[in-house]
């Protein structure tokens, strides 16, 4: 934690203050299958990361999930029925398998073309780095 407080800071500016542990993000998870399928998955997740990573929150209230949804032009009780929605449900579950297939079983972590894994806090520059060592390599794979 210490370093991906490190990196965070002093590579991305960002000043870190991290929610509960222990908690269960299966709903935020679910939620964001929905987000996505409404167009908006990408300002969900932005709001719930900054929710957990920056003000602390609890992700797995479902009150502040919801109100998060709300936030991004979802309507709130649409969202509260998608969280138990087996579709959405198993979207996450088929996540949370390919995951396991990696094996992937820490965060964060990046999957690049289902195929390359690189765990832990990265700097940018390394991030940037792989990703052209990646590219180089399909090129002469393609």
């Amino acid at each position: 934690m210490p370093n991906l407080l490190h990196i965070a800071d002093t590579q991305y500016g960002l000043t870190l203050n991290r929610g509960p542990l222990g908690i269960h993000t299966r709903a935020a998870h679910v939620g964001a299958k929905f987000a996505e399928a409404q167009g908006v998955g990408k300002a969900f997740s932005q709001a719930v990361y900054k929710a957990y990573w920056e003000q602390a929150q609890s992700i797995d209230d479902l009150d502040l999930l919801q109100s998060i949804a709300e936030s991004v032009g979802l309507d709130g009780a649409t969202f509260r029925a998608a969280i138990e929605d087996d579709t959405y449900i198993e979207q996450v579950e088929a996540d949370e398998s390919e995951a396991h297939s990696i094996p992937l079983n820490g965060v964060p972590a990046l999957v690049f073309e289902r195929k390359y894994l690189v765990s832990g806090a990265q700097p940018y520059e390394r991030l940037v780095s792989i990703v052209g060592q990646i590219q180089q390599q399909d090129s002469v794979q393609g």
